[in-house]
């Protein structure tokens, strides 16, 4: 999985780096990041959340499979503990750390019941495991353009359905304290941001498609607004 993600790491970083922030800002707040905290970001990117939790004064981490995420983050956030690695098995040792997030992450394990179980081991005694990720295509406007892309659309995952993250973490041992859905919006100036955002490059013939399935969500200035959601999930060890 990580090879696949390498290529695209600085278009990615560049379109997508800070669309889950709605969802981290939520995940600051109820775990009370606070300065000296222990957080680890697992499947951190390109390593914008690093960053910010850096900016609060936290003490960070990040692990990801791919290469080229890691080098951003790394670069991103020299002070930060980033390193190349997979959910199923975390490079650290048990209770190392006082928050451990995943988000827009841990449904890409091969495993994840191991990964659930890697996230609680990591965790200190009473600290927060923090879970996120896309929820239905139905609550997320972003799928009218993979319906127009794909003749056969992915089904909806277990992790995206209600009760699907507090499942995994309360079989891997977790006390799940808060599940919900929010907001997170994703937003392009014009035709060729969206394009861009879109395909990265590949597949340039496909471009006429996306632009068709996202004429509902054009904005008055030309751009695009699509409305999205991710469902999340804190529990604690």
């Amino acid at each position: 999985m990580g090879e696949d993600w390498t290529p695209v790491a600085e278009e990615w970083a560049r379109w997508w780096g800070s669309f889950a922030a709605p969802a981290r800002e939520l995940i600051v707040r109820a775990t009370a990041v606070a300065p000296g905290s222990r957080v680890l970001d697992v499947g951190c990117g390109s390593g914008e959340f690093l960053a910010e939790l850096a900016g609060r004064g936290a003490r960070v981490a990040g692990v990801d499979p791919a290469e080229g995420m890691v080098e951003l983050a790394r670069r991103s956030v020299p002070a930060a503990d980033v390193r190349l690695g997979d959910a199923e098995a975390l490079p650290w040792p048990e209770g190392a750390f006082d928050v451990v997030t995943a988000i827009n992450a841990l449904q890409f394990a091969d495993d994840r019941d191991t990964a659930a179980a890697e996230l609680l081991r990591v965790t200190a005694p009473d600290g927060w495991v923090a879970v996120a990720n896309w929820a239905e295509r139905a609550n997320n406007q972003l799928d009218a353009i993979d319906a127009a892309l794909n003749d056969e659309p992915g089904e909806d995952g277990d992790l995206r359905l209600p009760g699907g993250i507090e499942h995994l973490l309360i079989d891997a041992g977790a006390h799940v304290v808060e599940t919900g859905l929010i907001e997170v919006p994703f937003e392009v100036p014009d035709d060729d941001a969206l394009v861009a955002a879109i395909l990265f490059g590949e597949d340039p013939a496909s471009g006429p498609l996306v632009i068709e399935a996202a004429r509902p969500y054009r904005t008055g200035s030309g751009g695009y607004r699509f409305l999205n959601h991710f469902r999340y999930a804190l529990a604690r060890r």
